[in-house]
């Protein structure tokens, strides 16, 4: 009788303190789980945009004479694109030029930007857009060869660097503007113009 009042006795102090330390743990796990459906859906219900600070327009001289302003793209996505010519990647000027068919006439713009930073675009203007047009029928916007990186860049890419610390590393990068005029998202050479991926970011844009 001793030995189980002992026993008795200690469980009436151990069981309420096991059975506190359980309680305040589900409390704490149930904590948890309100807190990320809170933060979820306060970031679902944010704009993917809502982040991004908008680029100021600028003027392209274009490869056809005369410029190219983007302030007439004013409420419209557009892409900016360095192109090149002698690159791995060059067939995707005909993707391109598929997105701009594609897009164009529900306000989409596509700007491309041939450019010989990486050492791979022809000798001259004339050059470029006689290439891209016989090889890849491309009507879309086109500046003159320009500078993208470093120094000289033109002032968007500056602009967008500054912005978003991104530069193009390689040939057929590009840069989304959204209809509000921010950085809306950027992709390397790999993605192609004609992915899912691209195609869904522009949607959306367009459906603003």
């Amino acid at each position: 009788m001793e030995c189980y009042s002992k026993i008795t006795a200690q469980s009436s102090v151990t069981l309420p303190s096991n059975w506190l330390i359980l309680r305040a743990k589900r409390n704490w796990s149930s904590m948890k789980h309100s807190v990320t459906c809170l933060m979820t859906v306060i970031l679902c219900s944010m704009p993917s945009n809502a982040i991004a600070d908008k680029i100021s327009y600028y003027t392209f001289p274009s490869i056809d004479g005369g410029e190219i302003d983007t302030s007439h793209w004013k409420g419209k996505p557009y892409l900016v694109v360095n192109t090149a010519s002698l690159c791995g990647y060059t067939k995707q000027l005909e993707g391109l030029q598929q997105l701009y068919d594609e897009y164009s006439e529900q306000g989409f713009e596509i700007l491309a930007v041939p450019s010989n930073d990486f050492n791979q675009e022809l000798g001259s203007d004339n050059e470029v857009k006689e290439f891209c047009e016989l090889n890849y029928a491309t009507d879309m916007p086109m500046s003159i060869t320009l500078h993208v990186r470093g120094r000289d860049a033109h002032p968007f890419f500056k602009e967008v660097q500054a912005t978003t610390n991104f530069t193009p590393k390689w040939n057929f990068n590009k840069i989304l503007i959204g209809s509000e005029g921010q950085v809306v998202d950027t992709w390397g050479a790999p993605v192609r113009p004609m992915s899912q991926k691209l195609q869904r970011v522009i949607q959306e844009q367009l459906s603003y």
